[in-house]
């Protein structure tokens, strides 16, 4: 039901069609009350650079991976990064540290896989600049923070803006509820680069864009850990005929359905909507051999005995490659921004 109804109301932003007009005139009104607190905030600055991974398309685009590999950039750098979000989904607003062992339904499905994959010190909190200060504090050896989404968190002062531009593009190009936009297009003349991840929007903008791009390696057995390359499994499901379902709760799940019909893995798909919370078992009733998830969904998985015992089930890990140029332009400027900070402080 949630899947089906994201996809309808994504249906309905990708056009100007007679709904999208209607709510037009609210359209207009969100973007004033938006304007009009963000001139309200003033910005508070945290004593290491900062750098906002965020969109302004209300869906996912992808932000996710890319922080984990900004991360992974950044420590190849000689920095000690960490990371701040939200967390969607949370029930409470008060920050907190992400552990290995943390409850998704506490710190947030996507934080959780940011922690595991990048290996890195996490902190969530509705207020990122208290999310940030709560991260320097228990790890006073953080000297750069990613933030996970938070374009539009005004309140937290950034010395690097990235926009991820997503599959979906810019839809019909109108900020909420007539269309998926948090901020109008023009908004990203603003921002210090576009990370352009599998799409192929066109529009007029004279921020400087780079590439991001995907592909499945690795794929983990969730019960065992057990690792095989994608491709070597993908024949041993040929060789048995075996039957595969490929699930997903995430924003897109078409794509992840696609990367792996591109190894020959077809079988059945099960999109799940955004952010599955896995508490009742999608998997119980499906009589198949194979079952792939995403990473995200599998930090969720493992968390729930009947599914994280479930020997059909394989994490199909991504791998995300940014443009060097991006990640150059990245470490200079939280170089220069380090240089000025610590001269301040």
């Amino acid at each position: 039901m949630q899947a089906s109804f994201e996809d309808w109301l994504h249906s309905q932003w990708a056009k100007r069609g007679a709904l999208a007009i209607s709510l037009l005139p609210l359209s207009w009104i969100y973007s004033f009350i938006c304007r009009s607190r963000a001139d309200k905030i003033t910005p508070v600055e945290l004593p290491v650079p900062v750098v906002v991974v965020g969109n302004i398309y209300v869906g996912g685009t992808g932000k996710t991976p890319i922080t984990i590999q900004l991360v992974r950039e950044l420590r190849a750098a000689g920095f000690t990064p960490g990371v701040i979000s939200r967390g969607y989904g949370r029930k409470e607003d008060a920050p907190k540290l992400v552990k290995d062992d943390s409850p998704a339904s506490e710190v947030g499905d996507e934080p959780l896989l940011i922690r595991k994959l990048a290996k890195c010190p996490a902190a969530v909190g509705r207020d990122r600049v208290a999310a940030g200060k709560l991260l320097l504090a228990q790890y006073p050896k953080v000297d750069v923070i990613v933030s996970d989404d938070g374009l539009q968190h005004k309140r937290l002062a950034r010395d690097m803006e990235l926009a991820v531009i997503g599959a979906r593009g810019f839809g019909n190009g109108w900020t909420m509820p007539a269309g998926p936009l948090r901020e109008p297009p023009s908004r990203l003349d603003s921002v210090d680069a576009l990370i352009m991840n599998a799409t192929t929007a066109t529009f007029d903008c004279r921020t400087p864009r780079y590439a991001a791009t995907s592909q499945l390696g690795m794929c983990i057995q969730l019960s065992s850990g057990r690792r095989c390359d994608i491709d070597e499994l993908s024949r041993e499901i040929a060789e048995k005929k075996a039957a595969t379902l490929a699930a997903a709760g995430i924003a897109a799940p078409g794509r992840f359905f696609a990367m792996l019909r591109a190894h020959g893995i077809q079988g059945a798909t099960l999109a799940l909507g955004d952010h599955y919370d896995y508490q009742d078992n999608p998997f119980a009733h499906w009589q198949v051999d194979y079952i792939f998830i995403t990473g995200k969904d599998a930090v969720k998985c493992k968390q729930i005995p009947a599914i994280a015992n479930d020997t059909r089930i394989w994490v199909a890990d991504l791998e995300m490659q940014l443009d060097p140029y991006l990640v150059q332009a990245v470490v200079e400027k939280v170089r220069e921004a380090s240089k000025r900070k610590s001269k301040a402080h």
